[in-house]
């Protein structure tokens, strides 16, 4: 039964239950349980964890793992908000993917939310000032993930990149909580004008693969997006949107289609 653990104050009691599955794992599989120990059974905390799984994925022959983790842990130390969410993340991840039954393998195998915690420590180093470290965590999660996101694009909690390969956002970008994206989606701008020039992407809302969204527009709270579709126009709250250019169909059978992944479109309300 797939159970909500997280609490707004603390990230333990998560992590007491995410080590028991690893250590669970480790027992069943002998291959994997020296990797399950590095990873997660030798920390003392979640944050410890994951700074050590993300920082040797963007290493590289320049650039050690040791230095980034440390800006990880940092940033995870002075701004606790960031592991929270990316405890939200994996929350989401296992209520909305039927082929997902336990926390463990999201963190360690997941890339698009592994793709999403890169993104937030680029954020939060862009918001302090340091844009040039920012730019190459968002070029190390681009060349890892193959998930490219300007440090400046806001992205709540709650937040699942299904599949991820492909996905594109841009610089003035909002994605609000709780928004599911599938690959090869673009959240893009329609030319070089300055200003806000990407979408906001309110709570609740699904969008199906390789969908492009471009320029100053919103889509509205609860609505669907259809895989394939160029929304060139704000999308009202609660519809399905279809198309290129993409225009409603229908309305979703549910308040939040980012829960339901209901991709077929044809199923949508009249």
């Amino acid at each position: 039964m797939k159970t909500s653990l997280y609490t707004d104050s603390a990230t333990q009691p998560f992590w007491q239950t995410l080590k028991q599955q690893a250590q669970h794992t480790a027992s069943r599989e002998p291959l994997l349980a020296s990797y399950i120990h590095a990873c997660l059974i030798a920390h003392h905390n979640f944050e410890s964890s994951l700074s050590f799984i993300l920082s040797n994925k963007l290493a590289d022959e320049v650039m050690p793992a040791l230095a980034i983790r440390e800006v990880f842990e940092q940033a995870y130390l002075l701004a606790p908000s960031i592991s929270e969410a990316a405890v939200v993340d994996i929350q989401a991840v296992v209520d909305r993917d039927p082929a997902v039954d336990s926390y463990l393998p999201v963190l360690l195998y997941f890339k698009g939310f592994q793709a999403v915690q890169v993104h937030r420590l680029a954020h939060y180093l862009w918001q302090q000032g340091r844009h040039d470290l920012a730019l190459f965590i968002q070029s190390r999660n681009s060349e890892v993930f193959a998930v490219d996101i300007h440090p400046a694009a806001q992205i709540g909690k709650g937040v699942m990149f299904d599949h991820a390969t492909g996905i594109v956002i841009g610089e003035t970008t909002v994605i609000e909580d709780n928004v599911s994206i599938l690959q090869n989606v673009t959240l893009g701008g329609t030319g070089n004008e300055s200003g806000q020039r990407h979408p906001t992407i309110r709570a609740g809302v699904m969008v199906g693969s390789g969908a492009k969204i471009l320029g100053n527009i919103e889509v509205g709270k609860g609505s669907k997006v259809g895989a394939g579709s160029v929304v060139l126009a704000s999308v009202p709250a609660g519809v399905t949107v279809v198309g290129v250019p993409a225009k409603v169909v229908g309305k979703p059978d549910c308040t939040m289609p980012c829960q339901s992944m209901q991709q077929n479109v044809l199923n949508d309300k009249k």
